[in-house]
């Protein structure tokens, strides 16, 4: 996975780029040309690595919001998986 701390896309967005929100399509977008954010440097601002105990487990186990916010390794394990609109 790879996440904003990571490099991912949003380490390329910036305080004042302009946020285009559409609800009905269910979609967040930078309105900023791919050229630009592509030419950017990612910032990566991030917390070194716990190296156990909970914070730990959270960090390598917790899975996103839209996939339920679980422990990975208890998805499937039991009741049926989150559905769109459990969150």
């Amino acid at each position: 996975m790879v996440t904003a701390a990571a490099g991912g896309p949003l380490s390329r967005v910036r305080t004042g780029d302009p946020i285009v929100l559409d609800v009905a399509a269910r979609r967040l977008d930078v309105d900023v040309p791919e050229a630009e954010l592509a030419a950017r440097e990612p910032v990566m601002t991030g917390h070194a690595r716990p190296a156990r105990g909970w914070e730990r487990l959270y960090v390598d186990h917790v899975t996103q919001a839209h996939l339920g916010a679980d422990l990975d390794f208890l998805t499937g394990s039991s009741g049926d998986a989150p559905g769109r609109e459990s969150h």
